[in-house]
């Protein structure tokens, strides 16, 4: 059977989402997979310094910002000066994972793995980099590569801006499966304790609770919705979550969970940071109320997303947020997205390996 190696990595949950959605593609037409994380390869103390470094410039107003859009998006020499550092454990460590596992194909889809598969010595493999941001930035356009996956025609034209004769293929946004086939609205609030004809918000800003959460939801329950508000591996933020519920019982808080999709079938509005989970509540009908917590591709994500419609956006301050919020309750529900279905995914995916001659 042919074997497929995906280089994941561990900053946010995005990337193993795409990643996941690959490898099931892939087993349903007979591979088999593995999957890594990019991050975990750099070695525990690199790794982890890494993810400290990236997590810091975020929490420095303007500071990623600065990075991304004057070293990243050109490719300066500060952004391939710490793309090289990163390849010099990379290269060794995938060279030794591709001699053990011997795939056909390697799919990137984290931006600091492009550079060092590309440099791994007689290559037999083909090599795709799937990037969900609507402008990739310089490192995941590297020479090599023998097919970029994107979900938007701007992507593509972000990619030809690096490499004018790239092969480029447009594909729908995969989502986790749950997605495609989610509880109705008076089942999951039945399930979580939301009345019937309660408004109902869902808080959420990615894997690592960007912005004050915390604060927002306590705001927003007061004003009158309720409020799954989701911490995901932020153990502090769900701390300071629970203890909010305990004066706000229109406030339910939850940590890392796996019921996203029952929540998100509850609420009539979805406050969430630009991401993958827009592409999930639009999928289900779901207004988004959208954070500028998230710099660099954040900001050209946000409004990527402002531009497909059904979607407002605030500061992170509560106050305008719980403002917005209320506004965007009050505006109709949009349909379901009529392209998330889990055929579309897999046609695309499939062509796209028939494209490298993979099928």
């Amino acid at each position: 059977m042919p074997h497929a190696l995906l280089v994941s990595g561990s900053l946010g949950q995005g990337h193993d989402v795409m990643a996941q959605a690959c490898a099931d593609t892939l087993r349903a037409r007979g591979w088999t997979t593995g999957t890594v994380d990019a991050m975990a390869l750099l070695g525990q103390r690199s790794g982890a310094a890494g993810e400290a470094v990236f997590r810091r410039l975020l929490d420095l107003p303007g500071v990623y910002d600065a990075f991304h859009f004057s070293a990243l998006r050109p490719g300066a020499r500060l952004a391939l000066l710490a793309d090289a550092a990163a390849r010099t454990r990379l290269v060794p460590a995938l060279r030794e994972l591709v001699a053990a596992q011997r795939p056909q194909l390697v799919v990137s889809v984290f931006a600091t793995a492009t550079s060092a598969v590309n440099r791994l010595p007689n290559r037999d493999f083909r090599h795709f980099v799937f990037c969900t941001d609507v402008t990739p930035h310089r490192l995941w356009v590297q020479e090599g590569t023998d097919l970029f996956l994107v979900t938007s025609e701007v992507a593509a034209c972000g990619v030809r801006r690096y490499r004018p004769d790239a092969a480029v293929t447009v594909l729908p946004a995969p989502l986790r499966e749950p997605f495609y086939r989610p509880p109705g609205r008076a089942e999951a609030r039945a399930d979580l304790g939301v009345p019937a004809g309660a408004a109902c918000v869902l808080l959420m800003s990615g894997a690592w609770g960007l912005g004050p959460l915390a604060r927002t939801a306590a705001a927003l329950a007061a004003a009158g919705p309720h409020v799954l508000a989701v911490a995901g591996r932020n153990r502090e933020l769900e701390r300071r979550l629970r203890a909010a519920a305990r004066r706000e019982p229109r406030l339910h808080p939850f940590g890392h969970t796996d019921r996203i999709p029952a929540l998100m079938a509850a609420a009539d509005l979805v406050v969430t940071s630009s991401g993958d989970t827009c592409s999930e509540a639009r999928a289900l009908g779901r207004r988004l109320l959208l954070l500028d917590v998230v710099q660099g591709h954040g900001r050209d994500n946000l409004q990527h997303e402002l531009e497909l419609g059904h979607a407002d956006v605030a500061s992170a301050h509560p106050a305008e947020v719980v403002r917005n919020a209320l506004a965007a309750l009050a505006r109709p529900e949009p349909a379901p997205s009529p392209g998330a279905t889990p055929e579309r995914w897999r046609t695309g995916f499939t062509g796209a390996l028939e494209q490298a001659g993979l099928a």
